[in-house]
């Protein structure tokens, strides 16, 4: 069973292979992690990880109680941490995140 930390450093050498991995776990979720990463010209890792800093900075109280019972109710802790942390983004409309900054081309600090 991976780690969240083994999933990220897996991303870190191979977006392809995060790609794969969010494919075979999660077909529906992986197509719109890709649409949502092509839009602001990311990889996939590169959109799982600004997904999980949004979540990290931005998500409520409500969101991490919900990310909690998930994990604690999970048997691969990684990948239910990762999936709804991108679940997460993907559904967040009023997010301000990273990839507004993008979007709009400046940089982050």
């Amino acid at each position: 069973m991976a780690t969240l930390g083994d999933i990220l450093a897996s991303a870190r050498r191979s977006s392809g292979g995060l790609e794969q991995w969010l494919g075979d776990t999660d077909p529906e979720l992986a197509g719109d992690a890709a649409a949502a990463a092509g839009r602001f010209g990311l990889s996939v890792s590169g959109y799982a990880r600004m997904a999980i800093a949004d979540f990290t900075r931005l998500a409520g109280e409500e969101d991490w109680v919900t990310l909690m019972s998930g994990l604690r109710d999970s048997s691969d802790p990684g990948t239910t941490c990762l999936a709804a942390m991108v679940h997460w983004r993907l559904t967040a409309p009023d997010c301000r995140s990273r990839s507004d900054t993008i979007e709009a081309g400046a940089t982050h600090a």
